[in-house]
């Protein structure tokens, strides 16, 4: 269920922090107080998609906090699988800003998310229901979806196993078509998956290639200055020149005088070891750098060839990827393509009888999941029928229509639809075709009724779907929403006494003017407070002794 929820800088509201109780939770006040905004800032906090009014007037962030205390596994295996902290009591705090630039960040038990994770955790938690609602009960192609949460575990093992046989199936059609087109189009492409291995195979990449030569092209490239700079350094130690000596003339010139001070001074005999040590090890070295010299020749046809070798693998990426690896990539799977159409008859054939088989496999999946389709809509019809004629419509009947399709779709072979008689004597007809608000907000009702026993999520809220309702039929959507209350926490907005005076937690939306700046409040009720506001929805601000009376009357036979 939804304890609390902070809301701050959204629209009107500066700031206000509910708490939400268990039973049925009632959201009222004049219209253009606010109270669709307390619904908008909870669709806010759970990754819906609002525009940049959302944020409260020069305010550089609004920030909505819902904190949900919930027993259901499929939230704890939620957060376990995206590695977000379980709290040992089930509570889920969830925190979702707007920034002035339109941005949002979102928190789960302080982890950072996604907009599309809130979402999806949003679905095991609470079920919003409002008048533009009406939309996806009217299209048929939610019936089926609808139903399948009535069925619960009974249906889901049995779909999931269709639904993978379903994708099976598509990708072996797929491979099918490809191999048994025209012969024109399968020769093309032939063609050009044997140009394509080919041209690759021919070039016998392997992983390295273009790094290797781009080191040789570097060395071949600077041959001739290597050749330059070796010839002057050897001339400069060994060889010499005309105008001067070279280090190893006049270093052994040096060593031939120390020998000379040796003779008449023998204290220098350490340093004449280490003079004639240096002289020996500065040409060798210089003869190791001559004969490197000797040996550097300019090769222009290994430059070019290396020139053409980097020029085909530049040729292979742009055509098959971005690297050498995406190439071969491209090249497996290229032959792995050719091989199965040169192979295509053998190939075909089983695929045939795989498909066959599937085929047989998903007819028996299919009859299954429609046994227990039917099997559910009896009880379900039986039990929406109850509760429409408990909401003042005694003559309705309610069918949910299965047909066969024939054909395998993603969901089974079933087709579908609610069918209803609002009246006596009336044909069976679509939900699209019930012209009255009143009667479609007591349908979906009615479904919530019967799903609450199918279904784990904890809270449910209805912004103001008792648009078109009043009188005794108001109160007996009260008293229906009241029992399912008993079973789950209940969040609903309303402008009509009959349902408010229902509330096992009462709230008060109000606006005013605070520094010349309208700000919306929400204030709890106690049960002095919430007669007053239910004598105020039935007779307007001036409210009497007469209008007070009958709405201590409302909520008195809430006790009864």
């Amino acid at each position: 269920m939804l304890e609390h929820l902070h809301i701050k800088n959204v629209a009107l509201i500066q700031e206000c922090a509910l708490h939400f109780g268990r039973g049925l939770n009632i959201l009222t006040g004049e219209t253009g107080a606010g109270k669709s905004m307390v619904i908008d800032s909870l669709h806010f906090a759970l990754g819906g998609k609002e525009s940049k009014d959302f944020l409260r007037k020069n305010e550089s962030s609004a920030v909505v906090e819902a904190l949900f205390v919930t027993k259901n596994e499929k939230v704890s295996l939620f957060l376990e699988e995206h590695g977000i902290p379980v709290e040992t009591d089930g509570s889920v705090l969830i925190q979702r800003t707007m920034q002035a630039s339109g941005r949002t960040m979102a928190r789960i038990n302080g982890s950072m998310t996604t907009a599309g994770m809130l979402k999806e955790l949003a679905e095991e938690l609470l079920d919003i229901y409002g008048q533009h609602e009406h939309q996806s009960l009217l299209n048929p192609a939610k019936h089926i979806t609808l139903l399948d949460r009535f069925c619960g575990d009974k249906i889901t093992p049995i779909l999931q196993e269709y639904q993978q046989c379903y994708a099976e199936k598509k990708q072996m059609q797929k491979q099918l078509q490809m191999l048994c087109g025209s012969e024109g189009d399968r020769a093309q492409r032939l063609d050009i998956l044997r140009f394509q291995c080919d041209e690759i195979a021919e070039a016998a990449l392997y992983e390295g290639e273009e790094e290797e030569l781009l080191q040789q092209k570097r060395r071949f490239s600077s041959v001739e200055k290597r050749m330059r700079l070796s010839m002057q350094g050897v001339n400069l130690l060994y060889e010499g020149s005309m105008e001067q000596a070279s280090i190893c003339d006049g270093l052994g010139e040096a060593v031939q005088m120390l020998q000379e001070v040796v003779e008449l001074d023998d204290t220098l005999q350490p340093l004449l070891e280490r003079m004639d040590s240096l002289y020996m090890q500065i040409e060798d070295a210089a003869r190791d750098w001559k004969h490197y010299t000797q040996e550097l020749e300019a090769d222009p046809d290994a430059l070019q060839n290396i020139e053409e070798r980097l020029q085909t693998i530049y040729r292979l990426k742009r055509k098959y990827g971005g690297s050498i690896s995406a190439v071969l990539a491209f090249y497996d799977k290229v032959c792995a393509e050719l091989e199965l159409l040169e192979n295509s008859e053998e190939k075909v054939a089983e695929l045939e009888q795989n498909i066959q088989q599937l085929c047989l496999q998903m007819e028996t999946l299919a009859q299954k999941i429609s046994k227990i389709r039917k099997s559910t809509a009896e009880q379900v019809q039986a039990q929406v029928e109850e509760a429409l004629h408990d909401m003042q419509m005694p003559q309705a009947k309610f069918l949910i229509s299965i047909q066969n399709r024939k054909q395998f779709h993603i969901d089974g072979t079933d087709l579908v639809e609610f069918l209803i008689s609002p009246n006596a004597g009336e044909d069976l007809k679509p939900l699209s075709k019930i012209a009255s608000g009143g009667e479609m907000s007591r349908v979906m009702l009615a479904l919530k009724t019967v799903l609450v026993d199918a279904d784990e999520i904890g809270t449910f809220v209805f912004d103001e779907i008792d648009t078109g309702v009043s009188g005794k039929t108001a109160r007996k959507v009260g008293e229906k929403m009241h029992v399912l209350a008993k079973k789950r926490q209940i969040l609903c907005i309303t402008h009509l006494p009959q349902i408010a005076a229902m509330a096992d937690n009462h709230y008060r939306i109000e606006k005013h003017v605070d520094h010349g700046r309208t700000v919306t409040m929400v204030e709890e009720l106690d049960e002095e407070t919430s007669c007053m506001e239910i004598a105020r929805l039935m007779g307007g601000e001036n409210i009497t002794d007469t209008t007070l009376a009958a709405a201590k009357e409302l909520c008195l036979e809430k006790r009864k």
